[in-house]
């Protein structure tokens, strides 16, 4: 009986593995426009990730703006960063392309989809849907 319990607690113990890795996105219920920030918080040649909103906006060249899911095709973890042009994420090294979201490193096969953003006195806005 000992032995029961104790492969249950391993089983459990995997499902806590198994969703420690993608569990860390939630389900953002935000949709239609959303104001991010200003314009000012995005660095040429870098981003932003919005967690809150679950949106990475990056600026590859000065005044153009490119927004994508922040949540990774992999697993779905959030991104945590973009530096030296590519959108990282922490779970398992997934880098995602920071001009158009492709992929540049595996794990993950597919692109972070698209966001439409536009600057609206200075700031930044997401379509969400």
């Amino acid at each position: 009986m000992l032995r029961g319990a104790a492969a249950v607690g391993v089983a459990g113990a995997g499902v806590a593995v198994l969703a420690a890795c993608g569990g860390s996105s939630s389900a953002s219920t935000q949709s239609g426009p959303v104001t991010l920030g200003p314009t000012s918080d995005v660095p040429v040649g870098g981003g932003k990730v919005y967690r809150a909103q679950q949106v990475v906006v990056t600026q590859p060249s000065a005044g153009s703006f490119k927004a994508f899911s922040a949540v990774c095709t992999h697993a779905g973890c959030v991104v945590d960063g973009v530096t030296n042009g590519v959108i990282t994420c922490p779970c398992h090294g997934s880098q995602f392309k920071s001009t158009d979201g492709s992929v540049a490193q595996g794990p993950a096969q597919t692109a972070l989809p698209s966001i439409p953003v536009a600057v609206q006195n200075g700031k930044l806005v997401a379509t969400l849907s």
